[in-house]
């Protein structure tokens, strides 16, 4: 028993020291401020609000927006603006990145009065006559999604960025996500429920 909580306290330890530096990161993210401001809450609205995002995730997509560069698209996550600036990066950059912003707190937002009562049946509860899986199953009751499966958190995200991906998944010219889960429930979304969906889940706390 001593020696197997040794080797649990290493492993733990080890996955201590593997995380990106914070303070790193801050002065690391200068150049993400134009878009994304200082603490990570974006105020453009097409921009995503990445404070309080999980650092795993923010680093697998700065990962992939690095090979959608390399790759010349055919890899990864490719966007003309955000593969770019990730290019330069190193392994420790992004992980001190995806450490400073996950620390920051992100900001409030609010559901409309009217998406609530279709928002939270669709959130909740998807539509199994077409096929359409619950969003809760993955990002959770509260829309916080969940660090270890890499399902990122969508509380408080601006309508216009969540929008902008749904349609992308669905269109398929976004398609980085785990085991095209999210290309595969996109593709039966009205635009009226990637309307819905998308301003519903911002107010979720």
């Amino acid at each position: 028993m001593k020696k197997l909580a040794l080797i649990l306290s290493l492993v733990a330890s080890c996955s201590v020291w593997a995380q990106g530096d914070i303070e790193a990161g801050k002065a690391k993210s200068q150049t993400c401020v134009a878009c994304h401001a200082a603490d990570g809450n974006s105020q453009l609205t097409i921009y995503p609000k990445i404070a309080g995002q999980h650092a795993k995730y923010i680093e697998k997509q700065l990962k992939e927006f690095k090979l959608g560069m390399t790759s010349n698209g055919k890899q990864g996550r490719y966007d003309p603006v955000m593969s770019g600036m990730a290019l330069p990066l190193s392994e420790e950059d992004m992980a001190d990145l995806a450490a400073y912003y996950a620390s920051m707190p992100i900001s409030d937002n609010a559901t409309p009065e009217n998406v609530v009562e279709q928002g939270k049946v669709l959130y909740s509860a998807g539509d199994s006559e077409r096929g359409i899986t619950a969003c809760i199953a993955c990002h959770g009751p509260r829309g916080n999604g969940t660090e270890l499966s890499g399902f990122p958190k969508v509380s408080g995200q601006h309508a216009d960025y969540i929008k902008l991906q749904l349609e992308k998944f669905r269109a398929g010219d976004r398609n980085n996500d785990m085991n095209a889960m999210m290309r595969d429930i996109a593709k039966k979304l009205t635009d009226e429920d990637i309307d819905i969906l998308s301003k519903y889940m911002g107010g979720l706390h």
